[in-house]
């Protein structure tokens, strides 16, 4: 396996956040069947823009690209916390489930935090 894609396949936030978007697809169903479609549908589209964000980020034009990429993935992944947080609280969503998915997007926001902390030391040098 030559490097470059030894690189690619440890790419953590990468694989969290497109494992993240799985689960936010299957949660969207189970809502959907339980006639539950407008926070559902918000939760969907803002679950699974973290992932696709942190793609674009990869190719992104520049340094400062990058980071405006990964900091938009931030935006959305305190959004699918917020959804979250109102589908359990409105019981949609169960506490065991909640729990799981809760710590899932915490970490993401954690490893986002710091993944732009760090490019913005390194823009700034």
């Amino acid at each position: 396996m030559n490097e470059e894609l030894k690189m690619k396949s440890k790419n953590v936030l990468k694989d969290k956040s497109f494992t993240f978007s799985i689960h936010i697809v299957e949660q969207y169903r189970r809502l959907t069947e339980s006639k539950e479609f407008v926070m559902s549908k918000q939760l969907l589209r803002s679950g699974t823009a973290i992932g696709a964000l942190i793609r674009e980020a990869e190719f992104g034009q520049s340094r400062a690209d990058f980071i405006n990429k990964l900091s938009i993935a931030l935006k959305e992944a305190n959004e699918s916390c917020y959804w979250l947080e109102l589908l359990h609280r409105t019981h949609y969503i169960g506490d065991e489930y909640f729990e799981r998915l809760a710590a899932y997007i915490n970490e993401l926001i954690s490893m986002l935090v710091a993944s732009i902390k760090t490019s913005k030391l390194a823009l700034n040098k």
